[in-house]
């Protein structure tokens, strides 16, 4: 208003409308970058078009405010505060240029966006001798190649909702057997957070590398100790740091909300509502409660199973041990896992898992995870049991094959290709 908009008349109905608020914001965002240009260009194409017919002189007088605003009056918040109160807009994005404002475009406002609507395709090969259909979701396809991208961004959204975290004074802490980290990464990225992740040293290096590569800082824990070490070593971790939270998937209940929104409605669309029998890893247990009681709600004839590691079953009443199913079988019973919607939970052992993962490669072309490897190891003993013959079993890929180089999954193959020589 001291620019000269108080004297014209029309303006002052508009500046209720949060229309014109978000225009004045997208203007104020381009001077503080100096792009003045671009700066006139969006004033002309969006203020004279949708607010009233002005004259460049105007356009002139609030720009060489704003840039007059910015000398004088530096703002005090951070530029990930501003960065994350313009995100909260797709549109505002699209129209600091007029090239973007067109109408249809479909770039997303950052890789946030890109989370879920992941395929499914049915398995052929190894499932040939199985009585029943089944179907995998390729959860290897989100941006970083997880399911746990989903429960990442979820969580991280929540907490802000609920104004618990903010880039500009929160420290993120974190436990994780790897997917979630590297989730919570590239989240924490492309948000300005700071994000400290703690985790067993057996774990493959490319999960340590691909952490560190988002700029997230990581401690390695006993392996010994397992997971659940890792998750005590967090929370010492978030006492004794000012401004740390911990998200806490093991008993955030926003994991499991983030697939009964999402990874439950996706899988009953793409399947027609045909889908009998879903199952799936117990690792924190959000995907199998999030997705199974949203698959109840709509049928409740649907039968929920879970997955877990024969070599430490502790579901069925066995005790904690070593095993290769990264992300399955951490030790101890996960407070958000509901019980109440499973029929069972399959034991599948580590040989299994690596077993099937190599044979999804070879025989479905699909480079995927052990993990992936231990829940089509278990879909595929529902689908021999010939009370579910005809039926249709989905299952969820949960993560892709190229993050498990190192481990024990490829190792032969690792030992030729080091073999080899050029002819």
């Amino acid at each position: 208003k001291d620019q000269g908009l108080k004297k014209q008349p029309p303006m002052l109905n508009y500046l209720t409308s949060i229309n014109y608020l978000t225009q004045m914001c997208s203007l104020a965002r381009l001077v503080m970058y100096g792009n003045m240009r671009a700066v006139r260009a969006v004033a002309a194409s969006t203020i004279r078009k949708k607010v009233f017919s002005t004259s460049e002189s105007l356009i002139d007088e609030t720009t060489s405010g704003l840039r007059h605003a910015k000398a004088e009056h530096r703002p005090q918040q951070s530029m990930s505060f501003l960065h994350s109160n313009i995100r909260m807009n797709s549109g505002l994005t699209r129209q600091t240029s007029p090239c973007l404002s067109k109408e249809g475009i479909k770039v997303k406002t950052d890789v946030t966006e890109v989370v879920g609507k992941t395929p499914m395709v049915f398995l052929n090969k190894v499932t040939e001798s199985c009585g029943a259909f089944v179907a995998a979701k390729l959860e290897m396809m989100q941006p970083c190649n997880s399911v746990k991208d989903r429960i990442g961004n979820k969580m991280i959204q929540d907490a802000e909702a609920k104004g618990l975290i903010s880039p500009e004074k929160t420290i993120l802490v974190e436990p994780t057997s790897g997917n979630m980290g590297i989730a919570l990464s590239f989240i924490a990225a492309a948000k300005g957070y700071k994000l400290i992740l703690t985790m067993p040293s057996y774990t493959s290096l490319e999960r340590r590398v691909t952490m560190l590569a988002f700029g997230s800082e990581l401690i390695l824990t006993d392996p010994t100790k397992g997971m659940g070490g890792t998750v005590k070593k967090a929370y010492e971790i978030t006492e004794k740091t000012p401004n740390a939270f911990m998200l806490h998937q093991f008993e955030n209940p926003s994991n499991v909300q983030a697939h009964y929104e999402t990874t439950g409605p996706e899988i009953w669309e793409d399947t027609a509502g045909s889908i009998d029998i879903f199952v799936m890893g117990i690792g924190s247990g959000g995907t199998v409660s999030g997705v199974g009681r949203y698959l109840k709600s709509k049928n409740p004839n649907i039968k929920i199973y879970g997955v877990e590691p024969t070599e430490s079953h502790i579901l069925n009443g066995g005790s904690p041990g070593p095993h290769h199913i990264t992300g399955f079988g951490v030790g101890f019973k996960p407070g958000i896992l509901d019980m109440d919607i499973l029929e069972e939970v399959l034991q599948v052992s580590s040989d299994e898992a690596v077993g099937m993962a190599r044979l999804l490669a070879t025989k479905e072309g699909l480079l995927s995870g052990i993990s992936s490897g231990a829940n089509t190891v278990a879909a595929l003993q529902l689908a021999k049991r010939p009370e579910n013959k005809g039926k249709l079993i989905v299952t969820i890929l949960p993560s892709f094959g190229e993050r498990y180089l190192s481990s024990i999954l490829f190792k032969s193959l690792r030992d030729e290709a080091e073999l080899m020589h050029y002819v």
